[in-house]
């Protein structure tokens, strides 16, 4: 992984601060929206991780397989970028 590690460990610790704030709002028996807004910051935290870490994955994995890499190599992240594409407009 090319990514900012640190910058995504600190993200993802945030997300698992938020994640441990949520079960103690869910024991507590809180207000259902005060939940659901909780919930939202903290996949929006996730969104920004996976965001990250694919324009890494671009400019580093994929930018260096259509420089120096073989046309399967080529076809194989293209196909991988499709899949994702695929997954995250669901």
């Amino acid at each position: 992984m090319k990514a900012d590690k640190e910058k995504i460990a600190r993200l993802l610790k945030t997300a698992r601060g938020q994640i441990d704030g949520l079960l103690k709002m869910v024991e507590d028996d809180r207000y259902c929206i005060d939940i659901s807004n909780q919930l939202s910051a903290t996949q929006a935290i996730l969104q920004k991780v996976n965001n990250e870490i694919i324009q890494s994955h671009l400019k580093s994995c994929v930018k260096d397989s259509f420089e120096r890499g073989s046309e399967e190599d080529k076809d194989e992240k293209i196909e991988e970028i499709v899949k994702l594409l695929d997954k995250l407009s669901k």
